[in-house]
């Protein structure tokens, strides 16, 4: 049963108890009493809110920064990455397999912005080798949401 309330919660965290509920063929004590573990196991993170910026008059750059580091003797990414975390403008941080070893997405009102971070704050950490900055252009999707106005993506072309 978690994983279909997971599963279910994951496509819409504002779905109701009762309808949650019934889809599972349970009561409702018992899905939200397994929610509630779930969410004091830490399986449940969070509930936040997917929006699309570029339909709103607020200006926001999106950038993806490739990170090369030197792990730290005793330590590994451990706690390099603890610490980028902590910045607020950073919204997600990975450690990949391959070329870099952090993939960090991050949020900034103007391109300056995002580059003064990159500039002051993250490549002069100690362990951080090098960088790469990519903008994102425009989102066609974003966990798993289409962005793109439906009408807009089915509407025909037409030449002269």
């Amino acid at each position: 049963m978690r994983h279909e309330i997971l599963r279910m919660l994951e496509n819409n965290s504002r779905i109701d108890l009762h309808d949650l509920a019934i889809m599972l063929g349970t009561d409702e004590s018992v899905v939200l009493e397994e929610i509630e573990k779930m969410e004091n196991e830490g399986i449940i993170c969070g509930y936040p809110t997917l929006i699309n910026w570029d339909k709103t008059d607020t200006e926001k750059v999106t950038a993806f920064i490739e990170v090369r580091v030197t792990p730290q003797r005793g330590q590994g990414f451990e706690k390099l990455a603890e610490r980028i975390t902590n910045y607020p403008e950073v919204k997600s941080i990975y450690l990949m397999s391959g070329a870099f070893d952090f993939a960090i997405f991050l949020e900034g009102k103007t391109l300056k912005e995002v580059s003064m971070f990159v500039s002051t704050k993250l490549s002069t950490l100690e362990a951080v080798a090098g960088t790469a900055t990519h903008f994102v252009l425009k989102k066609y999707k974003d966990h798993g949401m289409i962005l793109i106005d439906k009408e807009l993506a089915n509407r025909m072309k037409v030449t002269p």
